[in-house]
């Protein structure tokens, strides 16, 4: 296919990204091709969201057949595939009850919202307060925003929205501060995506299930970027041996078309009336007929111990790695979500190896994350460290 020409960067668009200079057109596999033909190894997924990579045969057909029925119905009328889905996350995970919407920082608002309707019910207005952790990262939205421990995203909109605080990623901060009294809800993130791909130890968590249940406290998982068999299990929290109250995904579950989803107890749920909550395109008839091809496809147990199995020697490879090069301080994370801090700026090797053919984004100044599509073959995996090695090396 002949190379097509970029086209400048339209002045329409509200700057809030600053957008990599190369245009893309179309990707194969794991690669992105610009408009020059230029070919890049993805290791960012569009930022854990294309775990089936790009051209999948599979996702195309289910695309054009979702396309030939309805794409929209309002959600005061039934359609099949949202109810078929839910049945499937029910059926899998820790929950009674399923809502759809269009995001993650809309699923993480809706889980606030979720949180405090059941705490009032148990507890009164008092019990309101929700609780975020230190490195936390739960969406850009209004009250997401406030739970996000990021001063450059919080402080030109300040005041935030009240009740809700950041913890110490401490059992006794966690102790001290979450009150029967007054806590509605602790969230957090098995592994904190924007905080760095800090993987939070099976223990501390298990220790944060039994304060908030001796507490009356809902418990928040929020997998948006973890979930979906980004660590070799459907949901992260089955290798914690631990499950939420509440769960939140996103990204991964409809392949790039907009989609989240609220999981959660039949005691969290029933808490909920109609009108509490709404959403006009949440779980639509379109989007819900592709991301059943999509859980299905996710949650194939081959495909799990495939993320496994690379996410072992994936680790092994970045260990050698940083014995090389000398310039890797430490390395994080499970199956093919993984951070690594460096002794310069993330943004200079970033940059060199997108100059090489390689795509990796930051988790902050000095750490790399890498979420490479769920299927990458070992061979996709190996020419992406190449490149990634030689960006290490000049430095």
């Amino acid at each position: 296919m002949p190379a097509i020409a970029a086209t400048p960067v339209t002045p329409s668009l509200l700057p809030t990204y600053k957008r990599a200079p190369m245009e893309f057109v179309r990707g194969e596999g794991v690669e992105l091709i610009d408009a020059d033909g230029k070919r890049y190894i993805d290791f960012t997924s569009g930022i854990a969201v294309n775990a089936l990579g790009y051209g999948d045969a599979g996702l195309q057909e289910a695309i054009r057949h979702a396309a030939e029925g309805l794409i929209h119905v309002s959600n005061l009328y039934r359609t099949a595939p949202g109810e078929q889905l839910a049945d499937k996350f029910v059926a899998t995970s820790f929950a009674d009850r399923v809502f759809f919407c269009n995001s993650g920082a809309e699923a993480n608002e809706g889980a606030f919202k979720f949180a405090r309707r059941w705490a009032r019910g148990i507890g009164g207005p008092a019990k309101h307060e929700i609780f975020s952790l230190r490195g936390a990262f739960h969406g850009r939205l209004f009250g997401t925003v406030a739970a996000t421990d990021r001063p450059q995203y919080r402080m030109p909109f300040r005041p935030l929205a009240g009740g809700i605080s950041i913890l110490e990623r401490d059992l006794d901060d966690l102790v001290i501060s979450v009150n029967a009294e007054t806590t509605a809800a602790v969230i957090l993130e098995p592994i904190q995506g924007e905080g760095g791909v800090r993987v939070l130890e099976p223990a501390f968590v298990q220790a944060v299930r039994e304060l908030t249940r001796a507490r009356n406290v809902a418990l928040i998982f929020d997998e948006i970027q973890c979930g979906m068999g980004r660590t070799g299990h459907l949901y992260a929290y089955e290798r914690l041996g631990v499950a939420p109250d509440i769960l939140t995904l996103a990204k991964p579950i409809a392949a790039g078309l907009p989609m989240g989803a609220i999981l959660m107890t039949e005691e969290i749920g029933a808490a909920i009336q109609a009108g509490d909550h709404g959403t006009t395109f949440g779980g639509g008839p379109f989007v819900a007929s592709v991301a059943l091809h999509v859980f299905d496809r996710l949650s194939d147990p081959a495909l799990l111990a495939h993320v496994r199995e690379m996410g072992t020697w994936f680790s092994d490879q970045l260990h050698g790695m940083s014995q090389r090069t000398g310039r890797i301080r430490a390395i994080r994370g499970a199956g093919l979500m993984w951070g690594f801090d460096v002794v310069e700026p993330a943004a200079d090797i970033i940059g060199r190896a997108r100059d090489a053919g390689l795509l990796l984004v930051s988790a902050g100044e000095h750490t790399i994350r890498i979420l490479p599509p769920l299927v990458a073959t070992r061979d996709d995996l190996a020419r992406g460290l190449v490149i990634l090695e030689g960006a290490l090396a000049v430095g």
